[in-house]
């Protein structure tokens, strides 16, 4: 499989197995740089996916490449900074807004600018100071969007990012997604929601049962 310039991800073959059931089945795909989605139903192997493009997981056979290189050839830490994944359900820290936001870059050795990244992801400055224990699911889902680019990713991988959400949270962070990929941001979704996948890529692949549908 050819590289480029404007290549993201590419898969060649890749399968995996867990537990003796496949996942992934000699799943070959590019992603381009931009606004991608993986779409399909729950369980067909979407979220197993998105781990393999910052080695979260590894596949068993076949090979995934980032910007033309095999993934195992970076160092781990680096390409998770740099490929960012923000989980389905959020996990944020005791602490504030602002300490969670902070916490990558600090380990990273470097202050993360905290207004501008609750900015980004769609919070206003006041949420800084605040208890994240005591935030709604859709604003705790924005911290760790927040908390994810304050490191500054080339890349934001996002696992169902709506799932837990209402209807008007969805549309905010969609709105917020949509305005980051217009910025330049790349990104790769995941979403068992074709529509959702629509309205924010440009380059949707369809999953079912570990296999990329024709």
């Amino acid at each position: 499989m050819g590289g480029g310039d404007s290549t993201l991800f590419e898969l060649d073959r890749v399968a995996l197995a867990r537990a003796g059931r496949t996942v992934l089945a000699d799943v070959s795909m590019s992603l381009p740089s931009g606004a991608c989605a993986v779409a399909g139903p729950s369980g067909c192997g979407k979220s197993t996916l998105l781990r393999l493009l910052n080695r979260l997981a590894d596949p068993d056979s076949g090979s995934v490449r980032y910007r033309d290189r095999d993934v195992r050839d970076y160092a781990v830490l680096p390409l998770r900074r740099e490929v960012c994944l923000v989980p389905q359900l959020p996990a944020l820290l005791d602490g504030t807004v602002a300490d969670n936001v902070s916490y990558a870059t600090t380990l990273a050795g470097r202050e993360a600018d905290v207004m501008r990244m609750l900015e980004l992801a769609g919070l206003d400055s006041s949420f800084a100071d605040r208890d994240a224990a005591g935030l709604s699911v859709g604003e705790q889902q924005r911290v760790m969007l927040a908390r994810a680019l304050a490191l500054e990713p080339s890349v934001l991988l996002l696992d169902e990012p709506t799932s837990a959400l209402d209807e008007v949270a969805r549309d905010g962070v969609e709105r917020t997604l949509a305005e980051l990929a217009r910025t330049g941001v790349a990104m790769v979704l995941v979403t068992h929601d074709r529509a959702q996948a629509e309205r924010i890529a440009s380059q949707i692949v369809e999953l079912r049962d570990g296999r990329v549908a024709a």
